[in-house]
């Protein structure tokens, strides 16, 4: 574990927010994917607008996450010096690209458009999103963003 932390300016309470945010449009992203290939499968409509929804939700949700990463990463000089961070950064931008594309075809033609764009933008942002990912926890774990250490180690000397 790193022995210097880097606090994040986008938190409450020391809690740092873009870790908290990026969760639900994480998981509809992912669930995104199940729902297009259910949908393919049983060509049932429910699953069309699962995936209509989704799709919003991992845009919309990632549109206020990726917000608050950037606020962070323009405020705070030592994320700014991390190559990862600008990595993290910039392949999040390519992926609520994506996703933000892959709400659109949706909105007008909610089962037209799952094959092929709609299922293949959606295994793209699966894909981008385990990279991010990958990022965003060398982040956390190797440089300490948002972590605080200190007290994480007054935590475990407690009796």
């Amino acid at each position: 574990m790193p022995t210097t932390q880097i606090p994040s300016r986008m938190a409450i309470r020391g809690h740092p927010l873009h870790p908290a945010l990026v969760h639900f449009p994480v998981a509809a992203l992912i669930g995104l994917i199940g729902s297009d290939l259910a949908f393919l499968w049983t060509a049932d409509v429910f699953w069309a607008r699962a995936s209509l929804w989704l799709a919003g939700v991992g845009a919309i949700g990632g549109c206020l996450a990726g917000l608050v990463g950037m606020l962070d990463l323009l405020a705070v000089r030592r994320i700014r010096r991390l190559v990862s961070g600008w990595s993290h950064g910039l392949l999040a931008i390519m992926l609520l690209s994506l996703a933000s594309l892959n709400w659109s075809l949706r909105l007008q033609h909610v089962s037209d458009s799952i094959f092929p764009w709609g299922l293949y933008l959606s295994l793209l942002s699966g894909l981008l999103i385990a990279v991010t990912g990958y990022l965003g926890g060398q982040l956390v774990y190797e440089y300490a963003v948002g972590v605080d250490i200190d007290g994480a180690q007054n935590r475990d000397t407690r009796p």
